[in-house]
């Protein structure tokens, strides 16, 4: 189990404490601080150089489940996970709870997501788990929903990649979604010089179409969407060409194509 908030982040206490009473054994390496927006980077490798992972407690519910503080970004987290860098390779990987949703073509920079398909790179499964923020967030909203998609998955092809977000409020039900154009904001250029350049968050100018994640989880539904990384495009292909078809499971709600 990793994330991109950092293992002090609560998102991630929530997750692992949900597996734990699951039954599942839950080892955590998440990064030491926040790393939002790295993508599925593993940063920078110098041959001898060594990696801190610091034995970390964490609180609650979660309490005496291992987990370690890397210093390094998620993807690195799951590449070491996956070679067998905290005993036997994992069987699923599970990425967050982030704090905030990831929905549409953005999720390409998203840390959470990144970590998710790293696993896949290695034929490990994995889901990325995202909520919308609240005040108080309530991450126990994300467990039911888990649940399902953690049942899908367990019957899936190898190398299975959902990505999960949900409603800071109780869910509508959990739809299968399309992936949004941009996401549920973009970042964009606000102001610039000749020596430096501030960004910032913008709400998207058309809406989002209706049966993607974006505008069902503002709808109030769970969304779950199958996606992949890099994947090579055949020769007589075309760049356009649809993935096969997604697994299918006890969702509700599921389009009929």
């Amino acid at each position: 189990m990793t994330n991109d908030d950092g293992v002090a982040s609560p998102g991630i206490h929530a997750l692992s404490a949900m597996c734990a009473r699951a039954g599942h054994d839950v080892t955590v390496l998440a990064p030491a601080g926040d790393v939002s927006g790295a993508g599925a980077a593993i940063g920078r490798i110098t041959l001898g150089e060594r990696r801190s992972m610091t034995p970390h407690d964490l609180p609650g519910d979660a309490a005496g489940i291992p987990a370690f503080a890397l210093d390094g970004p998620p993807g690195l987290a799951v590449l070491i996970a996956c070679q067998g860098g905290l005993g036997d390779p994992p069987d699923l990987v599970l990425s967050g709870i982030n704090a905030g949703p990831n929905t549409g073509h953005a999720i390409l920079h998203s840390g959470t997501v990144g970590a998710a398909l790293t696993a896949a790179s290695f034929g490990v499964s994995a889901i990325a788990v995202s909520a919308e923020v609240a005040d108080p967030t309530p991450w126990h909203h994300a467990e039911p929903h888990l649940a399902v998609a953690m049942d899908v998955i367990a019957t899936a092809p190898p190398a299975t990649v959902f990505n999960l977000n949900v409603p800071a409020g109780p869910a509508r039900g959990l739809r299968w979604a399309g992936l949004d154009r941009f996401g549920t904001v973009r970042v964009a250029v606000a102001e610039r010089s000749g020596q430096w350049v501030q960004m910032a968050f913008r709400d998207p100018v058309d809406a989002p179409p209706p049966e993607s994640d974006t505008a069902l989880l503002a709808q109030g539904y769970a969304t779950i969407t199958a996606i992949r990384g890099v994947a090579e495009v055949p020769a007589h292909g075309d760049a356009g060409d649809r993935p096969a078809g997604r697994p299918e499971g006890r969702l509700t709600e599921v389009p009929p194509d």
